[in-house]
């Protein structure tokens, strides 16, 4: 199975944005244990590159990691050195997914309108990041589809674990979730990450049930 595939049968990509360096090997294995299998790094974080090295080392196929805001080529290369499978941008940056395409790894951009969303196809996207989701809703998935059924859309932006289901329903292949998955501003200690575990096994049980 190809990693594309590999993350639409996931169906959940957790954003880990602004946490401590310390702290994200425990974040993922707790992300991993729930069933959440794709994680995103956003580059602000701290010491990302190394972070992206440190859990691709450990976790190996276990799990798919990539970079996340990347507004730029250069970022883009760098992450993809340290061991990036995918870029994510929250724009559309035509020489950003070159440079995925470049190495072969996946590029994810973010668009919004239909022109945005069909320019980063058409420029060599994988997957269009639908952000920020949350401005018009499962419906607007739907809608987008219609005309347009060939592009993969991934809605990220407010979802949470009572929404997530209406959006795989309307046609999303996976879905991004941030801070109602991944808080970073909590304190991080052993009930976070027991908490955390079950987070992620009821946003796979979600995508699950919708798929039905």
């Amino acid at each position: 199975m190809n990693l594309l595939n590999q993350i639409k049968e996931n169906g959940i990509v957790a954003v880990i944005r602004g946490a401590r360096p310390q702290n994200v090997s425990d974040i993922a294995r707790a992300l991993k244990n729930g069933g959440v299998k794709t994680l995103e790094i956003t580059v602000e974080t701290p010491k990302v590159l190394s972070l992206i090295e440190q859990v691709s080392d450990e976790f190996g196929d276990e799990v798919i990691v990539g970079a996340g805001t990347v507004l730029d080529p250069e970022t883009a290369r760098a992450a993809i050195m340290a061991g990036a499978k995918f870029i994510f941008s929250p724009t559309v940056n035509p020489e950003t997914i070159k440079m995925a395409k470049r190495y072969g790894v996946l590029s994810i951009p973010g668009a919004l309108t239909p022109t945005e969303i069909l320019t980063a196809y058409e420029n060599g996207a994988d997957l269009i990041k639908v952000f920020p989701a949350n401005l018009f809703g499962p419906r607007y998935i739907k809608d987008i589809h219609g005309p347009m059924p060939h592009i993969p859309l991934m809605p990220t932006g407010g979802l949470n674990v009572d929404n997530v289901g209406d959006y795989i329903k309307a046609g999303a292949v996976a879905a991004g979730i941030g801070s109602s998955l991944v808080n970073t501003k909590k304190a991080m200690n052993e009930d976070y990450f027991i908490d955390l575990e079950n987070k992620a096994s009821q946003f796979v049980q979600a995508v699950n049930a919708a798929r039905v």
